[in-house]
This record gives C-alpha cells, structure tokens and sequence, in this order.
C-alpha cells in the first residue's frame, strides 16, 4: 500500500500566489496570510522570493503600495 502525501504549501508558497494575482498584494496583506511582521515580508520579498527568479514591482495605488511577481517574456 502506498501512502502518498502532499506537502502543505510553505509561507514563501504563499506570498508567491499572492504577488501573482492580477493587482499583487501589499504588505498588510502578506502579513496576514503568512503570519510574519512587515520586516519578515519584506525580507522574503526582497530576497527568497528574488532568489527562486523572480523580478518584483512595486506600484503605489491610493496610497497603498502594492508588490507583484513580473509576468515572464
């Protein structure tokens, strides 16, 4: 019998689907799917998360700054 189990999404897992949404996500939202504190996020952001390949922008909307993953070319 074989017992096949799936490994739980990690936190890094999870900020990456947030910035792939259409309008990415801000810090506060980050904060809060993952648990972490702003300096934790930004940290993930700015460097595991650039670190797995991938190009992060930034825009502020309405005073909110929101992060996105760059869609590949």
């Amino acid at each position: 019998m074989t017992n096949k189990t799936t490994n739980p999404p990690t936190k890094l897992d999870t900020l990456e689907k947030l910035l792939k949404r259409k309008n990415g996500a801000s810090i506060a939202e980050m904060m809060k799917a993952t648990g972490w504190q702003q300096h934790s996020v930004r940290g993930a952001v700015a460097g595991a998360l650039k670190k797995r390949g991938y190009a992060i922008t930034s825009d502020n909307t309405d005073g909110v700054r929101r992060y996105r993953i760059e869609a590949s070319q």
